[in-house]
């Protein structure tokens, strides 16, 4: 029997246009539950699609802040993921909860 081989799936790859970034950061804030650092890992999983050095120029960062705030183990202030957001091209909105 051959020999099945495997890769890691890396979501940063796949995330191409400003939609699908969009969508995926959409999806991301339903599912956290309140997990904010679930949250930071999926703006860097989207700052990885668009480059960290650039997003890093973009917010203000270095390029290994942004890396710390955006690793999942940590939880980055209000105004650093705002920063984030908007380097990203991203916005955030609001809606009343049913």
């Amino acid at each position: 029997m051959p020999k099945t081989t495997t890769s890691r799936y890396d979501i940063a790859e796949h995330l191409r246009t400003p939609e699908e970034m969009a969508a995926y950061l959409e999806a991301s804030l339903e599912e956290a539950n309140g997990d904010a650092a679930f949250i930071a890992k999926a703006l860097g999983d989207i700052a990885r699609a668009k480059g960290m050095s650039q997003v890093a120029r973009d917010a203000g960062l270095s390029r290994e802040s942004l890396y710390k705030a955006l690793s999942g183990e940590r939880i980055p202030g209000f105004d650093t993921i705002l920063k984030i957001v908007s380097a990203l091209g991203l916005k955030l909105h609001a809606e009343a909860a049913h």
